[in-house]
């Protein structure tokens, strides 16, 4: 739906590939620094958490074929089950590409800090837009109110009862083309914020249903 982007989904990883440069904003294990790239990888690993993970997604990587910075998340949950939902309006296509465990909920703010356990919410969304450099963070914002309000609607609580706001390791990646219509806010009433919310609520909520 985006030209000149692919999304593979598949049991070893989800990967967003991409012809030309997207610019990006992460919160990703590998990758979280960079400002553009033409690969995202979402990599299947259920073996838990330890040093050097960096090392395993990397060669992951280049058995991919990738030879140059990418964005990089890790999840122990089936990434061949990712949900993917594309939304379009007034000529911006965002699509949220989303891979859900909910093993270990918490409540940001509520919950104590605790230990790594498998179980995270990553998000990827993808925009074919002009963003202005608020906005990219804007729309992590939206993101991450769109992910909640799902986890509320399924009723999902924390094993303390508090009301969920995902889990210990979630991840969101923000990624345009920097093409098309210029968008200089990404709130859920802006046209584009509204598209990206709606993409990833129904995305975590399809997720969730399949868990």
């Amino acid at each position: 739906m985006i030209g000149g982007v692919t999304i593979e989904v598949g049991r070893e990883a989800v990967w967003v590939r991409s012809a030309d440069r997207l610019r990006v904003v992460a919160s990703a294990f590998v990758g979280g620094d960079l400002a553009a790239t033409r690969h995202i990888v979402n990599m299947h690993w259920p073996h838990g958490y330890r040093d050097g993970l960096e090392v395993e997604l990397a060669a992951f990587a280049r058995r991919l074929g990738i030879v140059e910075p990418f964005v990089g998340l890790m999840t122990a949950a089936g990434t061949h089950e990712a949900v993917s939902v594309t939304e379009q309006l007034d000529g911006i296509t965002a699509i949220a590409v989303v891979t859900v465990g909910i093993g270990t909920l918490v409540s940001a703010g509520a919950s104590p800090p605790r230990p790594w356990r498998p179980g995270t919410i990553n998000t990827i969304v993808l925009l074919d837009a002009c963003l202005e450099p608020a906005a990219a963070v804007n729309g992590v914002i939206t993101a991450t109110e769109a992910k909640v309000a799902a986890l509320a609607e399924a009723g999902l609580v924390t094993t303390d009862g508090a009301p969920a706001t995902g889990t210990v390791t979630d991840a969101v990646v923000v990624a345009w083309t920097q093409r098309g219509p210029r968008l200089p806010y990404l709130g859920p009433a802006a046209s584009g914020g509204w598209l990206l919310a709606r993409a990833v609520r129904r995305a975590v909520a399809a997720g969730i249903q399949r868990e």
